[in-house]
């Protein structure tokens, strides 16, 4: 299994070292200011792991609903007063979204920490903004592997359709040959629930409830964020 996951990491850098090559012929070898590039990486990495994107490809993440009212919440506490009441509720729902995306990264780490890849996980589990479908090596029987996991196990919420980052990872326990494995486990750990037990608190985000309270507040202008803000136009940009 080691040599396996070896193997997986050793292309998966050449794959990346032959995107540099050509990347480098586009781009200067030294940046005008390093400093601020390496921020820049920095906060792109921090925000990827912060927020675990469904689609993690999509730059401007309004591909998927989920995403798209994640980076709008975003966005909107962005434009409010630290500390008004506009920001404390963003921030609860903002969290909500963020918490359900841990609670599903911590079920796969489980089952892969179960399979033996205690110290490999978190690197099977990361997925950057870099990632590409163009770049799977089993991608159908990737999806596939998606779907049964939806439909037989309560991995995801079966109201929803499963991430895209996790078709990604799929792709890599393929590579692995552990595909099978991780299916068999996730079926034992993770049972599929029935409508009721997916009813209760804290199992899944109401995503029309969170858009329509975004869209809400987008339609109300910059009258209430003027209020909230004291009139000081004092906003913050922490996001």
């Amino acid at each position: 299994m080691g040599s396996a996951f070896m193997k997986f990491c050793c292309c998966c850098c050449c794959s990346t070292a032959d995107d540099d090559d050509e990347d480098d012929e586009k781009q200067p070898l030294v940046p005008q200011d390093p400093l601020e590039y390496f921020n820049r990486e920095v906060q792109k990495r921090r925000d990827e792991e912060t927020n675990l994107w469904s689609e993690p490809g999509d730059p401007s993440h309004s591909e998927r609903q989920d995403d798209r009212v994640l980076y709008g919440l975003l966005q909107a506490r962005t434009k409010t007063r630290m500390g008004s009441t506009g920001y404390r509720r963003l921030s609860v729902d903002i969290e909500a979204m963020r918490d359900t995306r841990r609670e599903v990264r911590d079920k796969w780490r489980q089952i892969l920490e179960n399979l033996g890849f205690m110290a490999e996980a978190d690197s099977l589990l990361n997925v950057s903004a870099g990632a590409s479908h163009d770049r799977m090596r089993n991608a159908p029987a990737a999806r596939d592997l998606l779907h049964t996991l939806h439909t037989e196990t309560s991995l995801f919420s079966s109201r929803e359709t499963p991430p895209e980052r996790y078709l990604l990872i799929l792709d890599r326990l393929l590579y692995l040959d552990v595909a099978d494995d991780f299916l068999a486990k996730a079926k034992r750990f993770y049972p599929p629930m029935d409508d009721s037990e997916e009813d209760e608190p804290g199992l899944a985000i109401n995503l029309p409830l969170l858009l329509a309270r975004m869209e809400a507040r987008n339609g109300q202008g910059n009258s209430e964020t003027e209020d909230e803000n004291g009139g000081d136009g004092n906003l913050s940009d922490r996001s």
